[in-house]
């Protein structure tokens, strides 16, 4: 069987990443790690409450500035949070706390339900219902 297993994010601030996705997406942080070969190298893998691909918070003291959007590479990761309304949910209680909603929730054309929202590092987050095309 082939598929996704993680998707890596690149962070300035590791634990702060760690503590968004752990708030809205009720995702589980695994041990951190620290390279031996990499010195300043750390990471975390989450595991999202629903399970499947994982992600991985990584961080290094060289970083360079993100691209801006849109730019060549990911230009977004989508989690499904279940429904519509989770999604409206989700979306409305983020956007109390402060976190940018880069697009409200809506259909696309392409039959999907979901808004955009933005981590702390600027990164777009499709938040997506499980209705959605196959």
């Amino acid at each position: 069987m082939i598929r996704i297993e993680h998707v890596a994010i690149w962070t300035g601030d590791l634990e702060r990443m760690r503590a968004f996705y752990e708030r809205y997406f009720d995702a589980r942080a695994g041990a951190l790690y620290e390279s031996r070969n990499h010195p300043g190298f750390s990471s975390y893998f989450l595991e999202l409450a629903g399970g499947g691909a994982r992600l991985e918070l990584m961080t290094f003291p060289t970083l360079g500035a993100m691209a801006p959007h849109p730019s060549l590479g990911y230009p977004h990761v989508a989690i499904s949070v279940g429904t519509r309304a989770a999604v409206d949910a989700l979306t409305n209680r983020m956007r109390a706390d402060g976190v940018p909603v880069a697009t409200e929730a809506h259909e696309t054309g392409d039959g999907y339900y979901e808004s955009v929202v933005c981590d702390p590092d600027g990164n777009r987050i499709e938040i997506t219902a499980d209705e959605t095309p196959r």
